[in-house]
């Protein structure tokens, strides 16, 4: 097997050129870089990372920790950050959360102790221990897909292991997610505008953040549409699919039932529609349906689901490079990046078909919602 020394013997070059070349801790010049790649190929070298690790404290590592990654929601932001994490010269070690408190607590620990360089961590609704853990431990970390209060993030809140959101000054998280309000409004007031009047919500778990800034959306989508909310016409689905049918079959219970609904995730669609065929009930004829989260056979159902896509691979490919960024810029101020969603116009809410049969994007105005850091 090809040494280090054997490169640099090769390349014409000192070990400690062939080191930077690898480790990028110095600038080399082009032609020497390239003459030390060259000697790379050609001698099939392969660098010892856990020899390397040892001297750079850096074993160029990232933990992932996010629930049902056989969601396909997870499964594209998976598909995102591997790429990304790749690109970069990373390994990802992976691990499901459940969306369990305790136990991505738990997690979180097992990924730290396996030295990797920083997490991407998806949060349960009720992060304080992992919050605390990782600020104990000052992890760089980044939280995606959901939004973590600043008051739990600075450990104010009950619970948790104490500390500071910055450590003594040193920031050590930041977030990345979708917009989540704006673009449910608009499916509320898309659907106002073809002509219901009473519009029902399956919606997410209590307590994350996509829960309640879709819940928020809702109600602002009823308010610019001139419409009175009802509290019972939002029942929560708990983010899975038995919950969405469970939750789809309350409000068809009620005396005077929703005209069309919105789903806020693709699990809680799923569990929607085998509501209504359980039911009876044609979508659009009977009930008109709109659902946050397109996925790949969302264009096959009949009728085509109209909804709110997300950029899942960018989300995910988007917390790769804001994690290697705070890797490279431990002080940089923590920041929240809130990427834009789309709506697409297909035919379950009652809309004709378009020419062709694609479904059309319409982008919402941003969230109203307050950010914390800086936005980009």
């Amino acid at each position: 097997m090809a040494t280090m020394a054997d490169v640099a013997r090769s390349a014409g070059v000192s070990v400690a050129t062939v080191s930077h070349v690898l480790n990028g801790t110095r600038p080399v010049l082009p032609h020497t870089r390239q003459a030390v790649l060259d000697a790379i190929d050609t001698l099939g070298y392969t660098p010892n990372t856990l020899a390397r690790s040892l001297v750079t404290s850096r074993t160029r590592s990232i933990g992932l920790a996010v629930s049902a990654i056989s969601n396909p929601y997870f499964t594209e932001i998976l598909q995102g950050v591997e790429a990304a994490a790749l690109e970069a010269g990373y390994s990802l070690l992976i691990a499901d959360p459940h969306d369990d408190p305790g136990h991505e607590r738990k997690v979180a620990q097992l990924l730290h102790e396996r030295r990797v360089d920083g997490m991407i961590v998806a949060p349960s609704a009720h992060p304080h221990d992992l919050v605390g853990y990782l600020r104990r431990h000052r992890v760089p970390t980044v939280f995606l897909d959901r939004v973590i209060e600043a008051h739990v993030l600075d450990g104010t809140s009950p619970g948790g292991e104490g500390g500071t959101a910055t450590d003594g000054g040193m920031p050590w998280c930041d977030q990345v997610c979708t917009e989540s309000a704006a673009p449910t409004a608009l499916l509320v007031t898309h659907l106002a505008a073809v002509g219901h009047r009473r519009i029902g919500m399956v919606a997410g778990l209590p307590g994350l953040s996509t829960t309640e800034e879709r819940v928020c959306g809702y109600l602002d989508g009823l308010s610019s549409a001139g419409l009175a909310h009802d509290e019972r016409l939002v029942v929560s689905g708990n983010s899975e699919s038995a919950g969405a049918e469970q939750a789809t079959a309350t409000l068809l219970a009620l005396p005077d039932p929703p005209t069309a609904l919105v789903t806020a995730n693709n699990a809680m669609t799923i569990g929607t529609l085998r509501a209504l065929h359980r039911q009876g009930l044609s979508v659009p004829d009977d009930i008109a349906l709109g659902c946050f989260d397109d996925f790949a056979w969302a264009d096959l159902f009949s009728p085509r689901l109209t909804a709110i896509a997300q950029p899942s691979r960018e989300l995910g490919a988007r917390a790769v490079r804001v994690l290697l960024d705070r890797l490279r810029e431990p002080r940089r101020p923590a920041r929240t990046v809130r990427l834009p969603c789309a709506l697409v116009h297909r035919t379950s809410c009652g809309c004709p078909e378009q020419p062709g049969g694609a479904g059309r994007p319409e982008r919402p105005e941003p969230s109203t919602l307050s950010e914390k850091g800086t936005v980009s």
